[in-house]
């Protein structure tokens, strides 16, 4: 919480300013110059110098930045020339820029260099007006940082080690509830350290923003994130979030771990795509890269093969054929099978995460486990489904007829690996959708459409060829482990519990210190 001695303190801090860590009477601005000169776009900190008191600092800076250019020209004229023109006409290298931004769009001439300098002229005002009011709270660092994120967005020229000013942007804190303080530190490290593919999906109406993430982030840092002032009540004292007291299993010889508490409370939106994307996207390349040897999973295919025939359940063939001489029964499996692997899960979570967010975190974390132990299966035991497999008869229905050699499957061809089948997701994230369905839907009729969802995708994997029926059994197993380990981790789902009479007023303490504030 922040008391008035606090506030006080943090008045004094503001008087004294961002640079105060450079005792009174010592040169100050001459390194900041000098690095305008090597990047103008530094500049950006002499009007900061100026708004927060330390004017003949910003005085020095300005003289500097005037001195080393002036010498600069001098000594080099033709160098120093070629430099600006080589950037500002959009030759050299684009830069997580306005500019780069800008000429990637297929910009280009004077028309864009007037766009560029509006713009530019309009984040650098936003975002020194921001970094002095966050000087003056006594916020140093992040006045720095908001002011090189500016910098970064308007430099014509650059690297990208100049997103470390956007990594520095961490330090402010947004947010009232304990939960969401996560969501910009996890936002801004996702977007400078990982490829723009992997936070979006490739589709051509996402472009402008996928191929333009750091940028983004680096304006939004500098002009539109609302960073908590320290006077607020919610700096210290961010609501926290509630917790599940830990409970005992119905069965008494299951143990159950303490350490992963319950959260009852809804996530944060962006931070559960952020993760979600970023999630689905390393099982996408784990997948891809685990073993691909067509002999090994050709073996792996007869034996599997072997196995059912023993059992009595090798029906892929007959099912197979027969679905495939009745066009009408082979576009609807087609159709279902191509359709709704992704969009039932993510309907599901969807529901879950706006109606009823407890369950939303045990649905999600349960799917996740099943995810992560599959990825075992495709690195342990790569398998041939039954259209890749030789001399067994089998009608690829949704790809057409294959040289099994080089198998074509669509836009896939490249990226995905059709050797990680054991076990099928496409089973056991149909299998995780009924289960979730019939404990949590509150009407007959959902339950019945959430049981017929895994059903008709069994008879869709088997008979489009694309799995064998053991595999669904190994979409079945990690499935039910995914549930029984979020089961042993954070005790039974049917948690539903009251917050203790201190806990919910320490909830509502930065309410009540707002409500007094104003």
């Amino acid at each position: 919480m922040v008391n008035s001695s606090d506030r006080r303190g943090a008045g004094r801090g503001a008087a004294a300013g961002p640079w105060a860590l450079v005792p009174a009477g010592k040169p100050a601005g001459f390194l900041v110059g000098l690095a305008a000169a090597l990047q103008p776009a530094l500049l950006l900190f002499v009007p900061l110098l100026w708004l927060t008191g330390r004017r003949p600092a910003a005085r020095a800076a300005a003289a500097t930045f005037a001195g080393a250019t002036v010498l600069a020209w001098a000594c080099l004229p033709q160098d120093v020339g070629t430099y600006g023109i080589h950037h500002l006409t959009g030759t050299g290298p684009a830069p997580h820029s306005v500019h780069g931004a800008l000429l990637r769009c297929g910009l280009g001439g004077p028309g864009e260099l007037l766009l560029y300098a509006a713009l530019a002229a309009a984040i650098a005002w936003a975002a020194v007006r921001r970094a002095a009011r966050y000087a003056r709270d006594g916020q140093p660092l992040l006045a720095v940082a908001v002011t090189g994120c500016a910098a970064v967005a308007v430099s014509p020229a650059g690297g990208r080690h100049q997103l470390l000013w956007v990594l520095l942007a961490v330090v402010g804190k947004v947010g009232k509830r304990a939960a969401d303080r996560r969501v910009w530190p996890v936002a801004v490290v996702l977007a400078v350290t990982l490829p723009s593919a992997v936070l979006l999906p490739d589709l051509a109406v996402l472009a402008p923003v996928r191929d333009n993430v750091p940028l983004l982030t680096a304006v939004a840092a500098a002009c539109a994130v609302p960073f908590l002032p320290r006077s607020s009540p919610y700096w210290h004292a961010p609501v926290p979030a509630v917790h599940g007291r830990p409970a005992a299993s119905r069965w008494a010889r299951v143990p159950l771990l303490p350490f992963w508490r319950r959260v009852l409370s809804r996530p944060n939106l962006l931070l559960e795509l952020l993760l979600i994307r970023v999630g689905y996207s390393i099982y996408s390349h784990i997948r891809a890269a685990a073993p691909a040897s067509r002999g090994l999973a050709e073996r792996n295919g007869s034996r599997i093969h072997g196995i059912e025939r023993v059992l009595g359940i090798d029906i892929e063939r007959t099912v197979n054929r027969a679905v495939a001489d009745a066009p009408w029964l082979e576009g609807f499996f087609n159709f279902y099978y191509s359709s709704f692997h992704f969009v039932v899960p993510l309907a599901i979570l969807a529901v879950l995460y706006w109606r009823r967010p407890g369950d939303y975190r045990w649905a999600r974390a349960s799917l996740g486990l099943a995810t992560v132990l599959a990825l075992a299966g495709f690195w342990l035991f790569p398998l041939a489904p039954p259209r890749l497999m030789p001399d067994l008869g089998f009608v690829d229905t949704v790809h057409g007829a294959q040289d099994l050699a080089h198998p074509s499957y669509g836009a896939m061809t490249a990226i995905s690996n059709q050797y990680a089948a054991m076990p099928s997701l496409h089973f056991g994230w149909a299998l995780w959708c009924g289960v979730v369905a019939v404990v949590l839907a509150p009407k007959g009729w959902q339950k019945l459409l959430g049981a017929l969802h895994p059903l008709i995708t069994v008879c869709a994997i088997v008979a489009t060829a694309n799995h064998w029926v053991l595999d669904a059994v190994g979409g079945a197993a990690v499935v039910a482990a995914g549930f029984g380990l979020v089961h042993v981790l954070s005790g039974p789902r049917a948690l539903r519990v009251t917050l203790p009479a201190q806990r919910r007023s320490e909830a509502d303490e930065p309410d009540r210190l707002a409500a007094a504030g104003r």
